[in-house]
């Protein structure tokens, strides 16, 4: 897998979590640079380490599926990519009365917003991608969009919540199918 391909899936994975931020942002009265780093941090850890699951999950049931595995993947990007776009239009835009720095509240919504990453990494052991790459890749993007979402959120409140999670479902949907066509023309 080239980077380019890397940096769009990773791209698409992080804006459930810059979606996220954007609304944490929105919440949070007197941001300071701690409360961005704080939800970035967690973010971004959480998409790092979710793939690593499915990566291991995956490889252990790989040989058993090898012959439907391109299936599978363009299955599950297809359908993470199209629950994101189902959810653009149902993102609340009532967010107030929940204190996005508390612990229980950041564990929760990283592993929300990282579920589709462990999706994503049992897809990558289908095609048998080292994982290290991918990961330090998906932290780095997520944490650096989570951080900048805080402040978006700050700033600009919903303006752009609901055409991130948009955004980040199609760049999902394309990249399964760009798996897929690869598999099938070679």
């Amino acid at each position: 897998m080239n980077l380019f391909t890397m940096t769009g899936i990773a791209l698409g994975l992080a804006m459930d979590a810059l979606a996220v931020s954007i609304a944490c942002g929105v919440t949070i009265k007197h941001l300071k640079i701690r409360h961005s780093l704080r939800i970035g941090l967690f973010f971004g850890f959480f998409q790092a380490f979710m793939p690593v699951i499915g990566w291991l999950a995956g490889k252990s049931i790989r040989d058993a599926i090898s012959g439907v595995d391109h299936w599978i993947v363009f299955g599950l990007m297809g359908i993470i990519g199209g629950k994101m776009i189902y959810e653009s239009f149902k993102i609340p835009s009532n967010r107030k009365g929940f204190d996005p720095l508390h612990i229980s509240v950041l564990l929760f919504l990283s592993i929300a917003t990282s579920i589709d990453a462990l999706a994503v990494g049992i897809g990558f052991a289908f095609l048998q991608i080292a994982i290290i790459t991918p990961v330090i890749i998906i932290g780095i993007i997520t944490f650096l969009l989570s951080f900048a979402g805080t402040y978006i959120g700050h700033r600009m409140g919903h303006f752009f919540e609901r055409k991130i999670e948009f955004a980040g479902g199609a760049v999902l949907i394309v990249m399964g199918t760009k798996f897929l066509v690869e598999h099938l023309v070679s």
